[in-house]
């Protein structure tokens, strides 16, 4: 049966409904974008600037030294790099060789980085000089063909200096030849529903979609060659990379790079550099509203102001749009979508606590079980379809089949569609918990629980909060005999995992709630802890 689509009558009339996507690679919107404004300002950070100009130039530089060292098209090229402009010219440079970029949280323990190093099966990384002792811990688990970081402050065996690549080489290289509907891009890892990390194949086609279908609902709100972007979000995040990162070079904007969220620095950069544009996540909008001396600031400089992750509560949205006069439209997003799928219109009717309309060109559905359609305002599993949807799983092609079914995203999550055809998120069928824009499976968290000697069981839970959307929460039954130090499990936790997956709370019971058949009943643990916040 064809279901309906209301969402149709809700876009506003700036809103760019008919346009056509090239298939083209990512690198080939830095070339145009530098032949209409090469002279423009494309990345601020800290004190310095590049023009789009510079910025190809350093591209095209560092692609011919990456070249010249034996980089092939394919090639897996790891970034594991915090905002900053070499990670720009990294991920350019890597898609002018046809090279599949995979992004990698900075934060990641060794343990966490193994992990994807060896299900990408990675050629070569770029970093940070700050991860390097990281990485030499890894030194007798995997070997890399190039090891590559930013700044290096003197020569070491079989490490390569960005920066010095970048000054010995000539921009004269050619482009790879793309096959932008097939050709990966990004690898971008998210959790599988083992507890194991999966990777979106997100393809040349993927991203330059969802880019465009980003400034098409932004419409008349955003114009090439005038904006700024204030991009604080990390670039590895899917979110950061598209909103921030690839919508900025496709429309000629400046880069207002933040390396650090920091309130105070990021006040003071906003009246440097007056941003237009802001992606941001709710904790970041609710340490403006909550800055003490917020009102010493003038933030009517932006005009429109996007939110995700989680859902930003209407107090923290009124406050901030009262102080800048611009508008927040939340929206919502996959790792496997590129990320962007739905948003409330900039233009358009704003429904607070929904995640909006539908991008451009992108088709959804709410279905029961056996995936027949809902009615409206009917709680079902919500189904994507459209040019950014992702190709599939690198190497997981049980999980691919599961997740892509007869060209729909079957996303896990459940919601409803109101008569204008509005969404709302209202759980998930998957466990995961979002903590501050970042994906936590609890499954993960658990194995490392049940690693320490003293833990018997451990079921992990996430749990509203004010700042960051949701925390984790363990529950703990000993072994028998044994007490738990919470201060010692949680110091285990900081070992084996990254800080935002680490449970903020603790709490020791007697048993895990199960049901006839063993299975652990989450939901109870849930409720009560509901109950405590």
């Amino acid at each position: 049966m064809e279901h309906e689509r209301p969402w149709m009558e809700q876009y506003p009339e700036t809103t760019i409904l008919s346009f056509h996507i090239p298939e083209v690679s990512l690198y080939s919107l830095l070339e145009d974008t530098t032949r209409k404004y090469s002279d423009k300002t494309a990345i601020i950070y800290d004190e310095d600037s590049l023009t789009y100009k510079q910025l190809k130039d350093q591209v095209d530089r560092l692609a011919a030294a990456w070249r010249n060292l034996g980089v092939k098209k394919g090639d897996r090229l790891g970034l594991m790099v915090s905002n900053h402009p070499f990670y720009v010219i990294s991920y350019y440079a890597a898609l002018k060789l046809g090279m599949i970029v995979v992004q990698i949280n900075p934060l990641y323990t060794p343990r966490e980085l193994l992990e994807i190093l060896h299900d990408a099966q990675m050629n070569y990384l770029v970093t940070e000089p700050q991860s390097l002792e990281k990485i030499s811990q890894l030194k007798n688990s995997y070997a890399f063909k190039g090891l590559f970081v930013t700044e290096l402050s003197s020569k070491k065996d079989g490490i390569y200096s960005i920066h010095e690549l970048i000054n010995c080489f000539n921009p004269l290289v050619d482009s790879c030849l793309i096959n932008a509907q097939q050709d990966i891009a990004v690898i971008q890892y998210t959790g599988g529903t083992t507890g194991k990390k999966k990777g979106a194949m997100l393809t040349h086609y993927n991203l330059v979609a969802n880019v465009l279908q980003s400034k098409a609902l932004y419409g008349a709100n955003m114009f090439f060659g005038e904006e700024t972007i204030l991009t604080a979000t990390p670039l590895y995040h899917v979110y950061g990379m598209t909103s921030g990162m690839n919508l900025a070079i496709y429309i000629g904007a400046a880069n207002l790079l933040v390396n650090k969220f920091e309130i105070e620095k990021v006040l003071k950069l906003i009246q440097t550099h007056r941003p237009t544009f802001f992606p941001g996540v709710p904790k970041m909008y609710n340490a403006f509203v909550n800055y003490p001396e917020i009102d010493r600031y003038d933030l009517t400089c932006f005009k429109t102001c996007s939110s995700g992750s989680a859902p930003l509560p209407i107090e923290v949205l009124k406050k901030f749009e009262g102080l800048t006069g611009a508008s927040i439209r939340e929206g919502y997003g996959l790792s496997e979508t590129s990320p962007s799928t739905h948003r409330n219109p900039p233009d358009g009717l704003m429904k607070v606590g929904s995640i909006g309309i539908p991008l451009p060109k992108t088709d959804c559905r709410i279905v029961d079980d056996h995936g027949e359609n809902l009615p409206e305002k009917t709680v079902g599993e919500l189904l994507i379809k459209g040019p950014q949807v992702m190709l599939g799983y690198w190497n997981k092609p049980e999980e691919t089949n599961l997740s892509l079914r007869d060209g729909w995203l079957y996303t896990g999550d459940l919601a409803t569609m109101d008569e204008d055809g509005y969404f709302y998120i209202v759980g998930r069928k998957k466990e995961m918990i979002i903590v501050g824009g970042f994906n936590v499976y609890p499954q993960e968290v658990e194995g490392v629980l049940y690693e320490h000697p003293d833990v018997l069981e451990a079921a992990v839970v996430g749990i509203p909060d004010r700042e960051a959307g949701e925390l984790v929460k363990a529950f703990i039954v000993p072994k028998e005999g044994k007490g738990i130090n919470i201060n010692e499990l949680r110091e285990h936790c900081y070992q084996l995992l990254t800080r935002y997956k680490v449970p903020k709370q603790f709490e020791i019971i007697e048993a895990l709630p199960r049901n006839t058949v063993g299975k652990v009943l989450k939901r109870i643990l849930l409720d009560e802890s509901k109950k405590m916040v």
